[in-house]
């Protein structure tokens, strides 16, 4: 084959791949994420533990909590901090998910498609051979 065949093949396959409509609603998806986290992480940072460390005693605040062991300082204030961060992060998430989106899809599997024409032709047969009475009789019986 040939190289510039190949290379037009390569280029081709990769903007089929790149430019699917998964593909982009994937980084769509992330770039958002990505920014709902930095926005978590300042509502924790900036509210919820400042709040946490007025009501718990500490110089610094979470920040500032620490123990010593030896010689290495472990500062588990911040780590406290990751994980209110996370736990903020997964409730939210969780409410968006199974709460809100799990209504929407529950409201769209509720409410059954539109009969065709032809259904509903079939539908209205079958109804007025119910009414009638002849619904189980044999056909040619009569």
């Amino acid at each position: 084959m040939d190289a510039t065949l190949k290379a037009r093949t390569l280029a081709e396959e990769f903007r089929n791949f790149a430019f699917k409509g998964n593909v982009i609603d994937l980084a769509v998806g992330v770039i958002i994420g990505a920014a709902f986290g930095k926005i978590v992480s300042s509502l924790v940072e900036n509210i919820v533990m400042p709040v946490i460390g007025l009501v718990l005693p500490g110089q610094e605040g979470y920040a500032g909590w620490s123990v010593t062991v030896g010689q290495a300082t472990i500062p588990y204030g911040k780590f406290i901090g990751d994980v209110v961060n996370f736990l903020i992060v997964a409730l939210a998430l969780f409410f968006f998910t199974v709460k809100f989106l799990g209504l929407v899809l529950k409201s769209k599997q509720a409410a059954p498609p539109p009969l065709s024409k032809d259904q509903e032709l079939l539908t209205e047969i079958r109804d007025l051979l119910k009414k009638e009475g002849t619904a189980g009789a044999p056909v040619g019986a009569g």
